[in-house]
């Protein structure tokens, strides 16, 4: 499974043949790409509606979009995209040759349009290479969404749904900082851990060496890795 990171919560992931895009944003520092030179993904992943995480969304035209049934409704309507997949918290699809499964994230979901569009539940997604189920062997990345520290990160998705890899946002005020997401790492017990969701605008500076030394002390059999701008890396 590759993973490239394209700055803020901006993933492209490759398993096998196919390519899924998650929360296209290319408005901010950690990218020297913009959309049209991004390889059109076969699926794009919306976590929930907010502007920072659907920006680009309509760009994609080729894609199909999967989101919660809210947001899938809302892109189709206002963007030009046509193919939808409409899912929600706990549900698994089959996405070529990936299964997304949703959970839920501690967040809020909505955009104004000079009038407020209610969004439905904020979401963070596992992606595999196999369903997930009792003794599975596949290998999985967890994209943690817009989120503060949850109980389920330590209760349903590091026992059931054991994610090898997770990104976690670590740029505080509007998500968890660095410490509250090295908790997250702890409880998620993942070999592989890459902060988001920070460095984007003014209100989430922050060097991401304090979250590195949080996860040193919290989960130190978690190795962080701080990606470089539209850097990638292999899960295995």
């Amino acid at each position: 499974m590759e993973l490239t990171w394209h700055g803020h919560s901006t993933w492209y992931v490759e398993v096998g043949g196919t390519s899924l895009l998650i929360d296209p944003f290319f408005d901010n520092p950690h990218t020297a790409m913009d959309p049209a030179e991004v390889e059109e993904p076969d699926y794009v992943l919306l976590t929930h509606g907010h502007a920072d995480h659907i920006a680009h969304a309509g760009e994609f035209t080729g894609a199909t979009v999967v989101a919660s049934v809210e947001v899938a409704a809302y892109v189709e309507s206002e963007t030009g995209v046509s193919d939808t997949m409409g899912m929600n918290i706990g549900g698994t699809v089959e996405c070529g040759d990936a299964y997304v499964t949703m959970h839920r994230a501690d967040h809020t979901s909505g955009i104004d349009m000079g009038y407020e569009h209610e969004l439905g539940m904020p979401a963070g997604y596992l992606v595999s290479d196999e369903r997930p189920g009792p003794g599975g062997t596949g290998t999985a990345f967890y994209h943690a969404g817009d989120t503060g520290l949850m109980s389920e990160m330590r209760d349903v998705i590091a026992p059931y749904l054991q994610p090898d890899g997770v990104a976690l946002p670590v740029g505080d005020q509007f998500t968890m900082g660095p410490w509250q997401a090295a908790i997250a790492a702890e409880w998620l017990d993942a070999d592989h851990v890459f902060p988001m969701h920070y460095d984007t605008m003014p209100p989430l500076e922050l060097d991401p060496q304090e979250f590195v030394d949080a996860v040193g002390e919290r989960a130190p059999g978690s190795e962080v890795h701080v990606l470089d701008d539209d850097g990638s890396f292999t899960l295995d």
